[in-house]
């Protein structure tokens, strides 16, 4: 299992775009993924319905945490999206 942490950057936050942006990436991995708020809450990152109850917001905390397979190029490629505000801005 490999957790990493980032922090949401795109000005608009985490809406449905990128929620749907980092729910078709994370299902190109055989991996589990989760993550988490920094409330603790936790969804599947797989799940588009999950990833909109999270409440991320610009300056939040994202926790991705993935276990299987592919388990390190799933975190990273879902860390560099976040990092990359998700093609915003």
């Amino acid at each position: 299992m490999i957790v990493v942490e980032g922090v949401l950057q795109n000005k608009t936050g985490f809406h449905i775009r990128p929620a749907q942006l980092f729910m078709e990436k994370a299902n190109e991995f055989k991996a589990n993924i989760m993550v988490r708020n920094q409330e603790g809450l936790e969804a599947d990152g797989k799940s588009i319905l999950g990833l909109m109850t999270m409440g991320f917001e610009y300056g939040s905390k994202i926790v991705i945490e993935a276990s299987g397979d592919d388990e390190e190029t799933a975190v990273k490629a879902l860390l560099d999206l976040v990092n990359n505000k998700f093609g915003e801005e």
